[in-house]
């Protein structure tokens, strides 16, 4: 089974995705770590990055690409990314898609405790961040990445722990059993 899981920043999805690739023993494919891949190869911050990103589409579906690549490729993964409901959708990938959010505040506070910021410089950042991001997946792919409709399931972190949210999501995509390794 692939489960894609995507979500904004700050959302929890990466937690949730690393916590059913643990429970599961499923691998988990992660699509920020390749962004922030080639972001460190160009020497760029990720704010930079995405600047970059908004300018030079190749970025953008290089990556989205190399994703749909992998996902057909792997049957029974986890992929955690933005698009990755999307992508998966778009080319008919089979997948049980799942997107987490959570408040604006809450996510914010998450990223600044993470990355050891300001919390009015990381709000600046998140609200630039998902400017950029629309905009570029509006442009490139015609995908508005607000809209839930494709997924199997929506998962609010705000006031719901990873376990909280991995059990549902394991419950709803019929995941009762972690496979022993």
């Amino acid at each position: 089974m692939r489960i894609t899981i995507s979500g904004p920043p700050g959302s929890g999805k990466t937690t949730l995705a690393r916590l059913i690739s643990e429970r599961t023993g499923m691998e988990l494919i992660y699509a920020g770590q390749i962004f922030r891949d080639m972001a460190e190869e160009r020497g760029m911050s990720l704010e930079d990055f995405g600047r970059l990103a908004e300018k030079d589409e190749s970025i953008d579906r290089g990556l989205d690409e190399r994703m749909v690549e992998i996902a057909k490729e792997n049957e029974d993964a986890i992929f955690d990314g933005r698009l990755t409901g999307y992508m998966t959708y778009k080319h008919g990938i089979p997948a049980f898609r799942v997107y987490v959010t959570a408040d604006f505040p809450i996510r914010a506070e998450r990223i600044a405790g993470r990355e050891g910021k300001d919390i009015s410089r990381v709000e600046q950042e998140l609200l630039e961040r998902e400017r950029s991001e629309y905009e570029r997946y509006m442009k490139y792919y015609g995908i508005d990445i607000r809209d839930t409709s494709i997924y199997d399931l929506v998962l609010d972190s705000s006031h719901m722990g990873p376990e909280a949210l991995a059990e549902r999501l394991l419950h709803e995509a019929g995941v009762e059993h972690a496979h022993e390794d």
